[in-house]
C-alpha cells in the first residue's frame, strides 16, 4: 500500500514540504486514542534475541534511524511506535540556523536516492532540550552534534563542547558529525591533527561529568584507504567509543538520473541506494583494519532486509536506516528485525 498509493502521492510534492507534512501527520495521528497501539502492533518487533549491548547501552534492536530526519528531537516518541531500536536526532548546533537557500532537498528516483545540502538547518540547542524533556525512555537516543555555518575556525571545538554540554543529561550517547559535505571548511574537520583536538576536549569534558556517556564518530564513505587507516589509527589513539560508517557522499559516479538532472540539481550529499556498496566498504574496511577493535554503526542505502544483513555481515554491529525509509515505507524496520532474526 505504501509504495503502490502512499508514496507517489507523497513524492508528487516538493520534498522537504512532505516531511514536515508528514510530521504533522505522524504527531496528530499519534494522538488518537489507540492509534500509538496499532502502530506498535505493525511495526513493532519484540524478541530477546534481536537485543544488542554495546558501549554500556542496551538497544531493543540493532535498527536505528539516522540523524537528520527528526533534526529538533520533535518526533523521537512517536518514531519509537515504528519499531526502532534507537533514533539519532539532530545535527544540533549551539545556534538556531536556516541553513541553505531553498531548495536543497531533492530525490532521484530512478536511483532510489536523495540529494541534499540543507546545511545544518535546525532550531538550536534550547529547542531541541526542550523536547528531549518530553522523553518517555522508550527507545535510545543518539544526540548528533555539529558546528554552526557562522563560527570561526578557532572556535569550531567550543561549538562541539557547547553541545555536548546542554545536551549531555538528555541523550544516550553523542556523535561527532564532522564529515557532512553541506558545512563550510569541510576540510579542516576531517584534518587528523583537529580530530584529535576535538575528540580530546569532548572526552575531558566526558570525563567531569558523574555518568560519561559514549562518544562516536560519524565519517565520510568517500575516504580512501590511507583516510580510513588513519580512522583507525586515531580510534586506537583516542579510545574513542565507535564510528558511524558513513554519511552522504558527493560522488555522482553511475547515476541513471541524467548528468542535466545533477548539474541542474548542483551541489550536495547524495544518500540511499546509490552509496549503498561505497557504505558497506568501508565498514568492512575498518572492521577487517582494526581486527574489529570498536563498533560499527552502518548506514547508506539501506533500502531492504538484504542490504541491511550485508552491513551486518561486512562488520557493522547496528545499522540505520532514513532514505530506505523514505523509500520503503514505515515496514522496512520490521523486515530487517525478522530477517536478523531467521539468520
Amino acid at each position: 500500500m505504501y509504495k503502490s498509493i502512499i508514496r507517489p502521492v507523497l513524492f508528487s510534492f516538493d520534498p522537504e514540504k512532505i516531511h514536515y507534512f508528514t510530521f504533522s501527520l505522524i504527531l496528530n495521528l499519534s494522538k488518537i486514542p489507540g492509534v500509538k497501539h496499532l502502530f506498535k502492533a505493525m511495526y513493532v518487533v519484540e524478541d530477546k534475541q534481536l537485543e544488542r549491548e554495546l558501549f554500556g547501552l542496551k538497544f531493543k534492536n540493532p535498527v536505528g534511524l539516522a540523524a537528520g530526519f527528526d533534526k529538533n528531537a520533535v518526533l523521537y516518541n512517536e518514531l519509537a511506535n515504528f519499531g526502532f531500536g534507537f533514533i539519532e536526532i539532530g545535527t544540533v548546533t549551539p545556534k538556531a540556523q536556516e541553513g541553505n537557500p531553498k531548495q536543497r532537498l531533492f530525490r532521484l528516483k530512478e536511483d532510489k536516492g536523495i540529494i541534499n545540502r540543507m546545511g545544518f538547518n535546525n532550531e538550536g540547542l534550547e529547542a531541541a532540550i526542550s523536547q528531549l524533556k518530553k522523553n518517555k525512555g522508550k527507545v535510545i537516543i543518539g544526540g548528533n552534534i555539529g558546528k554552526n555555518t557562522q563560527t570561526l575556525p578557532e572556535d569550531y571545538t567550543k561549538d562541539y563542547l557547547d553541545c555536548f554540554n546542554a545536551l549531555h543529561p538528555y541523550v544516550d550517547y553523542f556523535v561527532l558529525n564532522v564529515s557532512c559535505p553541506n558545512v563550510s571548511s569541510h576540510a579542516k574537520l576531517n584534518d587528523k591533527d583537529y580530530l584529535l583536538e576535538l575528540i580530546s576536549s569532548v572526552q575531558k569534558a566526558n570525563s567531569k561529568c558523574s555518568k560519561q556517556k559514549p562518544i562516536l564518530l560519524k565519517i565520510a564513505p568517500d575516504l580512501n584507504n590511507i583516510q580510513l587507516d588513519e580512522i583507525v589509527e586515531l580510534i586506537a589513539e583516542t579510545h574513542l567509543d565507535g564510528v558511524i560508517a558513513s554519511n552522504t557522499s558527493v560522488d555522482r559516479t553511475g547515476l541513471k538520473t541524467t548528468d542535466a538532472r545533477l548539474e541542474e540539481i548542483g551541489n550536495g550529499g547524495l544518500s540511499g541506494q546509490p552509496i549503498k556498496a561505497k557504505s558497506t566498504n568501508v565498514i568492512k574496511y575498518l572492521a577487517d583494519k582494526s581486527n574489529k577493535a570498536f563498533p560499527i554503526i552502518g548506514v547508506g542505502g539501506i533500502h531492504s532486509a538484504k542490504d541491511a544483513i550485508e552491513k551486518l555481515d561486512a562488520g557493522a554491529d547496528l545499522v540505520q536506516v532514513y532514505t530506505g525509509f523514505i523509500y520503503e515505507g514505515p515496514k522496512l524496520v520490521k523486515k530487517i528485525n525478522k530477517a536478523i532474526l531467521k539468520r
